[in-house]
């Protein structure tokens, strides 16, 4: 009977050590290919990066830059008004502006949001450009005509760098600034460090500067960096909701600018933007330029309420209004009302 118990013993061990033997292959399969993955995700992401001295560079590949400035010019033949394009030296590469309006009125230059370039401003150029000579920049280290030869680390970096921009295309001291998002980050950036060479500024939903960025969308915004996508069409699907709400039009608008946000990704060298910090209370005391602050009612960057209830706290001479049925899609969604608020704002005398 002891024998037999010890057979069934040996045998029970045996079985289990085959068991343990098949889970740790199992979890080094797994492990493993969950390595490859990575490891190809890597690949795939920083493919092409550094080598700023290669003839396709900022992209990829010379295919992917022969795909994306299709892309790009045929966007371009969208813009509404005469317009003349220069291409202008800084120290951190060729920086590339589309100018509109009337020689001789008071300048106004237009920062777009990240993953974006100047087109963005393509359906509030024309309302934009009836009383001012605005210029659109392509902001460096973003997507666009500009190249970068040195990455920016800093606000500091940007802030230099648009100062040097406006030096070179001569718009004196008297400078109008309206920026979306992450150019909204940065015109708040430069009224904190030149705030003499400017007249008025226009802060549209700007990324950072009054609160933090929602944990909601770091997350989703982090996806969009996968090889894939649904996780872009998600992302924007999620964050400009009213435009996607609105009607058919609206949504096959929406599903173009997936279509160019996601060929960018794929097309670009990995690039990771200088944070969008918000500002202390006493930069934002320190803002004496007149400026208005513009957000949507369903923005999801930061509550909108929170943001101007700061703002009228800690700064009360930053001028607040929400606009109504929009988020971060307010210059998409509430064109003529955003455009007409804006125009009456930089106007005012």
């Amino acid at each position: 009977m002891r024998t037999n118990a010890l057979r069934l013993m040996t045998s029970q061990l045996g079985e289990s050590g085959r068991i343990l033997r098949r889970l740790l292959l199992g979890c080094g399969v797994a492990v493993g290919s969950g390595l490859i993955l990575i490891v190809g995700f890597a690949a795939w992401l920083f493919s092409g990066s550094g080598d700023m001295d290669s003839p396709h560079h900022p992209f990829r590949s010379a295919a992917a830059k022969a795909r994306y400035l299709e892309l790009y010019d045929s966007r371009a033949r969208e813009w509404p008004i005469p317009s003349d394009t220069i291409t202008v030296s800084t120290t951190l590469g060729p920086t590339f502006v589309r100018i509109s309006g009337p020689d001789g009125a008071p300048p106004l230059v237009l920062l777009h949001g990240a993953g974006g370039n100047s087109l963005q401003w393509r359906l509030n150029v024309a309302a934009l450009s009836e009383r001012h000579r605005s210029y659109a920049v392509d902001v460096i280290y973003d997507y666009g005509r500009s190249v970068y030869t040195r990455v920016p680390t800093s606000a500091a970096d940007f802030t230099g760098w648009l100062d040097e921009l406006f030096d070179a295309l001569e718009l004196g001291d008297s400078i109008s600034l309206v920026g979306l998002s992450y150019g909204g980050w940065l015109a708040s950036q430069y009224a904190v460090r030149y705030p003499n060479r400017l007249d008025r500024v226009v802060l549209l939903a700007p990324a950072g500067t009054v609160l933090p960025l929602s944990f909601s969308w770091i997350r989703r915004a982090m996806l969009c960096a996968l090889p894939s996508r649904r996780f872009t069409r998600s992302f924007l699907y999620w964050l400009l909701q009213d435009l996607a709400a609105k009607d058919e039009a609206s949504q096959q608008f929406l599903e173009q600018e997936i279509d160019a946000a996601y060929l960018a990704i794929r097309s670009y060298k990995l690039t990771r933007l200088v944070n969008p910090a918000v500002l202390t209370d006493s930069q934002l005391q320190s803002i004496r330029v007149p400026t208005l602050f513009l957000v949507g009612e369903n923005e999801k960057i930061y509550p909108p309420l929170a943001a101007i209830e700061r703002l009228n706290t800690v700064a009360p001479q930053i001028e607040t209004e929400i606009i109504p049925e929009a988020g971060h899609d307010l210059t998409v969604v509430q064109t003529e009302l955003v455009n007409r608020t804006i125009v009456q704002f930089l106007t005012r005398q």
